[in-house]
């Protein structure tokens, strides 16, 4: 089983679908993740090799934010919105 990005993409699923279980990436980022990697969509995730799945990890650290990191910006800017009164902050 591939780990990236802190989570474990589930076997025995197209990795351009695989990819979408991780927090912050849609259909859109995942084929462009894929397209940057030059890896084909139609391999399943028990078939990537090493260097595949070290390519798309460092795809994702380069150029997109996701899982924890994500998660702490979002609760941080919900923060603020309800520190200054705002509509939506409450």
């Amino acid at each position: 089983m591939a780990r990236i990005a802190g989570v474990d993409v589930p076997r025995r699923k197209r990795i351009d679908i695989a990819l979408t279980y991780i927090c912050g990436i849609g259909r859109t980022r995942s084929n462009e993740i894929i397209g940057r990697t030059g890896i084909d969509p139609s391999t399943l995730t028990d078939d990537l090799t090493e260097d595949e799945v070290r390519r798309i990890r460092e795809d994702i650290d380069e150029y997109y934010k996701v899982e924890g990191d994500l998660r702490n910006q979002v609760r941080t800017d919900i923060k603020r919105l309800r520190d200054l009164g705002c509509y939506r902050g409450l």
